[in-house]
């Protein structure tokens, strides 16, 4: 609803300064503070479950979601020739998103933080080589599609959702999950762990620091525990003084 009031507002502004109206209906209005909905916090155990039930072709993209905090678009948009094995970094140059008529599109990230080069854990960079080899990909494939349609063609969501993620996402045993939980579950990790908000920014291709903050830094209870034992530990470390017993 917001996003929607968002778009007849600049309309009527526009409407407004192109002197078709003489004032926007939309002034003074305030729409109520959105409601914070409260998203599952994947596991590495429940990660593991996902790639499994995703198969050998799609179970990496769910990992680049959780490890590196890729939108399902970038993932999609993966072409072989933006892994650098030696270096161990993936760039996201490119995304897979819907056109004209929901048509699918392959162009250029929306703004130019979300163009960046990530450093890849080693593990991954591991996997992600045997992935190529099992497709019969090489560093000669380089417009190839990491992950590709059975036709060898860029992925379409709406397609892939209901023919993939889903009936995997009710195997794993995470149903409602959603593609875009893995990435929340990557910035609530990235606070967890003490990453500085500028570098998880970076990563996540956010061009604002504060959506970074206000959106994807929602403490999991493992961070809250965390959080509890290093208080208890500076502060109770000689233990709490006993009450004397009254006779």
């Amino acid at each position: 609803m917001r996003r929607q009031y968002t778009v007849l507002s600049a309309v009527m502004a526009r409407a407004v300064l192109s002197d078709l109206i003489a004032r926007t209906p939309c002034r003074g209005i305030k729409l109520p503070a959105p409601s914070h909905t409260e998203r599952h916090i994947v596991t590495a155990t429940e990660l593991a479950a996902l790639g499994r039930a995703l198969g050998d072709d799609y179970g990496l993209m769910a990992y680049l979601g959780a490890v590196l905090g890729l939108r399902w678009g970038e993932v999609a948009g993966l072409r072989v020739g933006r892994l650098d094995f030696l270096r161990a970094t993936l760039t996201v140059a490119e995304q897979v998103t819907h056109g004209r008529g929901g048509m699918t599109t392959v162009g250029a990230p929306k703004s130019a933080a979300g163009r960046r080069t990530l450093a890849v854990p080693s593990g991954l960079m591991d996997q992600l080589s045997a992935h190529l080899s099992h497709r019969g990909l090489t560093g000669a494939d380089a417009t190839a599609f990491v992950f590709a349609s059975p036709t060898g063609g860029a992925l379409d969501y709406a397609h892939w959702r209901q023919r993939v993620w889903l009936p995997a996402t009710k195997a794993a045993g995470l149903p409602g999950l959603t593609f875009h939980d893995l990435r929340r579950a990557n910035a609530t990790g990235l606070v967890a762990e003490g990453v500085d908000v500028k570098t998880a920014q970076t990563r996540l291709g956010h061009a604002d620091p504060r959506l970074t903050l206000a959106i994807y830094a929602q403490a999991s209870g493992e961070a809250d525990r965390a959080a509890v034992d290093r208080i208890g530990a500076r502060f109770l470390a000689s233990g709490p003084t006993a009450r004397p017993e009254v006779s």
